[in-house]
């Protein structure tokens, strides 16, 4: 799993974008490496927030953009009320489900990206209140939004494996890259 990602490795502004995407999401999956369900489902601190449930979120999270993006409907749109369901595994939803379906999100997002004819395109935002009026943005802005996103929740699973086990970003990069 990429935790530094070599200018040489990525080839353009499109393949850099992917690679620091792909480099945050690596920090979420390494999160839960070893972890029971039970484990990865608790949440030891002040915090409402499970690294299985950060992972579900940030799973859909990546999916309902790129539905925006291709301006498809979304299958797991949320509402307001099942807003917080993206947070925690519900009803027989496994890790390694969540897992396996964030993996056929994140193939789904680079096809996708690489087929744009430009980073420039845009797409419209939808009509909600925290998005502007009319509001469209870039390929570009999307992959710098996925990346902001997708850092902030691998902070947040840093701070939450720490507190169940004392590993370390670090010491998971190291015990990933031995079953690698």
């Amino acid at each position: 799993m990429v935790t530094h990602v070599p200018a040489e490795s990525f080839g353009d502004e499109r393949g850099a974008l992917l690679s620091f995407v792909e480099a945050q999401r690596g920090g979420l999956r390494r999160a839960v490496l070893g972890l029971t369900p039970e484990q990865a489902a608790s949440r030891p601190s002040a915090s409402e927030l499970s690294l299985s449930g950060l992972v579900k979120h940030v799973a859909e999270t990546e999916l309902n953009w790129l539905r925006m993006a291709q301006q498809q409907p979304n299958e797991k749109q949320r509402t307001v009320e099942t807003w917080g369901d993206s947070f925690r595994l519900t009803g027989e939803e496994t890790i390694e489900e969540i897992l396996g379906f964030w993996d056929g999100v994140s193939a789904e997002l680079e096809k996708f990206i690489r087929a744009v004819p430009s980073l420039d395109d845009t797409f419209p935002l939808p009509d909600q209140p925290w998005f502007p009026k009319d509001g469209r943005v870039s390929m570009r802005w999307l992959l710098l939004h996925l990346v902001e996103e997708d850092a902030r929740h691998a902070g947040h699973a840093d701070i939450i494996r720490e507190s169940l086990d004392g590993k370390t970003a670090f010491e998971l990069v190291a015990e990933a890259a031995k079953t690698a």
